[in-house]
């Protein structure tokens, strides 16, 4: 089960989340964090599997829930996920975009894979959600970004590259669709560690560049993604509602070490 407060201070009853990417990680945490605030949530992923097991531990938070297989890569897909989500849910208030590529490395697939999965995906996302965000009073876009994006890198240039121009459209977004009432913000985790997720693999495939990593973390220890959650749901909140075109940093001091 969620890895969770035991009750939420935010109240979303009646709100309709669609998470692009809420399978694992982040991204499955923020779906378990807004079903026990209460409110309707969708999802999607590419891996039906992963997609189901995290389907069904939302849907025992009691409300409307709905997953739906979709690679991000691809326009098409992104278009049926958000009608689909749509008509699930009843609208739509928030939407996450959390797909990453993982593109690390200096070559044209880890470009192309970052390019269109981490920044187009919530360009097209954005797109197909308008009409439904426009039609709630309380709408606003969350994108999943990185502190990779905040400052030059000696490796994983494409992924930061692409975050840093997440980062810059979530600005540029948020000013086009103030006159629709809809706010748009980001948020920038430092190193989550997860079962199975990058940082967890890296303790044992690469122990020294975890370890040299973890050194950087003032509070030594790495990030969860239940706390990035918290983020998302304050920033989705009305206790963000003078809130726009802001990344937030979720990383325990980690810039604070370069």
């Amino acid at each position: 089960m969620a890895e969770l407060s035991p009750s939420s201070p935010f109240d979303y009853r009646d709100y309709r989340v669609v998470i692009a990417g809420g399978s694992r990680g982040i991204g499955r945490s923020m779906a378990l964090a807004f079903a026990q605030a209460g409110a309707a949530v969708s999802i999607c992923a590419r891996g039906e599997a992963a997609l189901e097991e995290t389907r069904k531990q939302v849907a025992e938070f009691g409300g409307v829930t709905h997953a739906q297989r979709c690679d991000l890569a691809e326009a098409a897909h992104i278009d049926g996920y958000i009608v689909g989500a749509a008509a699930a849910l009843g609208g739509i208030d928030v939407l996450v975009n959390n797909g990453t590529g993982f593109g690390f490395g200096d070559d044209e697939e880890s470009w192309a894979s970052g390019i269109n999965v981490d920044l187009l995906a919530a360009v097209r996302a954005s797109r197909a959600a308008l009409l439904f965000l426009q039609a709630s009073p309380r709408a606003c876009i969350l994108h999943t970004t990185s502190i990779a994006a905040l400052r030059p890198r000696g490796s994983g240039a494409p992924y930061a590259a692409v975050k840093a121009a997440l980062t810059h459209y979530t600005g540029s977004q948020a000013l086009v669709l103030a006159k629709h009432g809809i706010r748009v913000n980001a948020i920038a985790p430092g190193s989550i560690e997860f079962a199975d997720g990058l940082w967890e693999r890296r303790s044992h495939e690469a122990p020294e560049a975890y370890r040299a990593t973890l050194a950087k973390i003032p509070f030594g220890r790495f990030g969860r993604p239940e706390e990035v959650a918290h983020a998302a749901l304050f920033l989705a909140s009305p206790y963000a509602a003078w809130i726009t075109g802001h990344t937030l940093v979720v990383d325990g001091g980690q810039m604070l070490n370069g």
